[in-house]
């Protein structure tokens, strides 16, 4: 293994989310049928011998702390036990912050995976994963870099299939607060469990599926409606995660395509491909056999 790996930390998307219940502890019940696309962030990182994590450049309104890829290092350099290990990352920022495509937890996750090859600390993804849960309950899906269905607080993971199709995914340039959304007291927190998850799991009927964030944030963000109704015009659009990012599913690229192309201004967009294997994963294996 070289001294340097670049991989992708890919984007996600809640092809449906249910709130099935709240625990004691405040944290929800979640049901979500996760894929990944083949947007996202690059992160290019070299070892260093002298325990420094040196991270370029710097994201605005995060400090270097409180960065989900920094956390992630040390965490996992704390499993290994020698504060010799260190790395220059450099983060080229693709995915934006605060729009439910998962970027912080897929950084996150890509770290562990590329450090655990770089430092040659041959753990298991799911030691990996133990790491990532306590950094987001998204990280595990990412370490695990299969299409899923979760449940529980989204560490409960089954593997799953859903079409990988073109999508549009549309970001209406407004940062939404997870927080605030799964704290707020009109959030929906009973759907009833999906029973028939094998017809979930083959994508058969994710599409027919909703979120139950999305209503919410509508009503708090009318940008993030706006944008919604855009992206009605042509295919079924739905919010992924708690918001601010929609997308919408297409049989080729090139009807995707002609979609953004009236993309308005005001918003950004991209087409993406559906990947039910993270391309973290894929790139990986490639940099191993070579």
């Amino acid at each position: 293994m070289n001294k340097e790996i670049t991989l992708p930390a890919p984007a996600k998307l809640n092809l449906f989310l249910h709130i099935t219940g709240r625990r004691q502890d405040g944290y929800h019940e979640l049901e979500t049928l996760f894929q990944f696309v083949d947007l996202a962030d690059q992160i290019t990182f070299r070892a260093r011998d002298d325990g420094e994590f040196r991270l370029s450049p710097q994201i605005e309104g995060v400090s270097t702390e409180e960065n989900l890829i920094i956390k992630a290092a040390r965490a996992l350099r704390g499993i290994a036990g020698d504060t010799s290990l260190g790395a220059d990352i450099n983060l080229t920022k693709n995915l934006p912050m605060g729009g439910g495509l998962g970027g912080g937890s897929s950084d996150a996750a890509t770290t562990l995976i590329a450090l655990n090859a770089l430092w040659h600390l041959n753990l298991s993804y799911q030691e990996l994963a133990d790491i990532g849960v306590k950094l987001g309950a998204d990280v595990p899906i990412f370490i695990h870099g299969e299409a899923s269905l979760a449940r529980g607080v989204g560490e409960e993971l089954e593997a799953a299939s859903p079409s990988e199709c073109w999508y549009v995914i549309v970001h209406p340039q407004v940062h939404v607060s997870t927080a605030a959304v799964f704290t707020h007291p009109e959030l929906p927190r009973s759907t009833k469990p999906i029973h028939h998850t094998d017809q979930v799991i083959t994508g058969l009927n994710w599409q027919q599926l909703g979120n139950d964030c999305q209503q919410l944030v509508f009503n708090l963000y009318p940008s993030v409606a706006a944008a919604h109704q855009w992206l009605l015009q042509y295919a079924a659009s739905k919010m992924t995660g708690t918001g601010a990012c929609l997308f919408a599913p297409f049989s080729s690229e090139n009807e995707a395509k002609r979609a953004l192309a009236s993309l308005p201004k005001d918003y950004r967009g991209w087409v993406a491909k559906g990947m039910n294997r993270s391309t973290a994963h894929l790139a990986l294996a490639k940099q191993l056999e070579d």
